[in-house]
């Protein structure tokens, strides 16, 4: 990230400035979404030598699908290139190998605060908290740059809370103006129901049929889509989407989507 700014570019994964952080740090387990138990700190066996994934355009044929949603918002980056000033895990001493694990998933909770907050500065309902977004959104941004051992040590989730006060005052301020607005549900288990025009704040929408569903305005923080049917349904305007849940949903031509995200490619081959 550039001195004094934020933009998209530098809050979604850059492999090719990563040292595959994704595919050594994180634990997985044998399931529909990955086809082996791999555990934390320990490389993926499809990581080649040059950090790059050996499957990686047939990862869901292989029973990877899990590595296909998954999003660093950057962080990848962010710590190879940064807080690790370049220096590649695979040739320096175990232990920095291992405080490059553990930083990394402080760094991308920071990076994925940074994508919210971004989305609410461009939100222009959300004019009364702008200044308190902003300084939040600045004070991210300094967290992103302390050294590994502060990164190690930082208390990341007491941040989190702070920034979600905001978020949420954020979500009242836009759904606000929304005439004839549905009941709030948020947090709600809603695992494959049917739903037409809902608030999916926190909701558990696993398999859910929302085929032409109105979803604008809706805030999607931290919905789980995950084989949710979203085929033909209106998403612009939608808020608080990341790509990561977006991929693990599943859609149509006819889905249409907000500017911050893209359509996955797999869509066109699921339905």
């Amino acid at each position: 990230m550039q001195e004094g700014t934020v933009g998209r570019a530098d809050l979604r994964g850059d492999c090719a400035n990563c040292f595959g952080l994704c595919c050594v740090a994180l634990p997985f387990a044998a399931s529909a979404d990955f086809a082996l138990d791999k555990p934390a700190g320990t490389p993926c066996p499809n990581l080649r030598d040059d950090h790059r994934c050996g499957i990686h355009a047939r990862l869901r044929q292989e029973g990877f699908t899990g590595c296909t949603v998954y999003d660093c918002f950057g962080a990848g980056q962010q710590v190879s290139q940064i807080t690790f000033g370049g220096q590649d895990w695979r040739t320096g001493p175990r232990e920095r190998a291992r405080r490059m694990f553990d930083v990394f998933p402080v760094v991308r909770q920071l990076h994925e605060l940074l994508w919210y907050l971004t989305e609410a500065l461009e939100l222009s309902a959300a004019r009364p908290v702008h200044a308190d977004l902003r300084r939040a959104l600045d004070r991210t941004r300094e967290l992103t740059r302390l050294s590994s051992d502060e990164l190690a040590g930082l208390d990341v989730g007491a941040h989190r809370q702070d920034v979600n006060v905001l978020l949420l005052r954020t979500s009242e301020l836009v759904r606000a103006g929304v005439r004839g607005r549905k009941k709030d549900r948020r947090g709600a288990d809603l695992m494959g129901a049917r739903l037409k025009g809902a608030d999916l704040r926190g909701a558990y929408l696993i398999a859910a049929d929302l085929t032409g569903a109105d979803l604008r305005y809706a805030d999607l923080i931290g919905a789980d889509l995950r084989d949710a049917d979203l085929s033909d349904a209106d998403l612009t305007g939608a808020f608080f989407l990341t790509q990561p849940q977006l991929t693990a949903a599943r859609g149509s031509a006819g889905t249409r989507l907000p500017g911050s995200v893209t359509r996955p490619a797999h869509w066109a081959t699921r339905l």
